[in-house]
């Protein structure tokens, strides 16, 4: 029977949308409070229908167990300034009420060989369809600027080599993986000094005066 592709992503696509929105919102509350967020960004995307058909070629994975072994249809990333972020916000996604944890990997102690680091969660999340609830699993990866640059390269580079990268390439992406991760290590030794200058960036730029320019869009928005 042919799978109607358009209604079987819906719940997906709902859930990437609904998921994109709360965990800014997290991060919106940290900032309104005063506090340093440990999210950066939120970016989400459900896999293409032939994308989805590659990985269940490449990994055997039978149509009607399609929704259970494929657990990254709808994805979601999370961006953090620092190692210690990451964890923070595995934390606060374990002791949420609207989404159940059921997997983690933590490629961030234990990489890759490649040298990828990321600390992947899936999750359990309930959509409310028409015609009831829907718990559908979604994957959330979780990782520091510096890990997002790595892997967006890496994941480009694989298109053209389809993962068999030259011995060249290969070391030197091993080599950047690990001066990115050093660059994580570094950045995480200075880490106060760096939000309070942040805070007080953040402080000084509410403090500055308004341009004309600014006081006469807010003088068009009261109107």
């Amino acid at each position: 029977m042919q799978r109607n592709w358009t209604v079987f992503l819906m719940p997906y696509e709902q859930a990437v949308d609904e998921l994109k929105i709360k965990l800014r919102s997290l991060r919106k509350e940290f900032l309104e409070k005063g506090e340093q967020s440990p999210i950066e960004y939120v970016t989400g995307r459900v896999k293409s229908v032939e994308s989805i058909k590659e990985k269940m070629k490449r990994r055997f994975i039978a149509d009607d167990l399609l929704e259970q072994d494929m657990q990254d249809i709808a994805g979601l990333r999370i961006q953090c300034q620092f190692v210690e972020d990451i964890y923070q916000v595995v934390d606060l996604l374990h002791d949420r009420t609207d989404l159940t944890v059921v997997e983690e990997r933590d490629y961030i102690t234990n990489s890759k060989q490649s040298g990828y680091r990321s600390y992947h969660i899936v999750i359990k999340y309930p959509i409310q369809l028409a015609t009831g609830v829907k718990e559908i699993l979604a994957e959330i990866q979780i990782r520091t600027l510096a890990m997002n640059f790595w892997a967006t390269i890496e994941h480009s580079l694989n298109y053209k080599y389809q993962g068999d990268f030259p011995a060249d390439i290969n070391s030197r992406l091993k080599r950047a993986a690990e001066a990115s991760f050093m660059l994580d290590e570094e950045m995480s030794k200075i880490r106060g000094e760096i939000q309070d200058a942040q805070r007080y960036f953040h402080t000084q730029k509410i403090r500055e005066p308004k341009s004309p320019k600014e006081l006469n869009h807010e003088s068009l928005d009261s109107k």
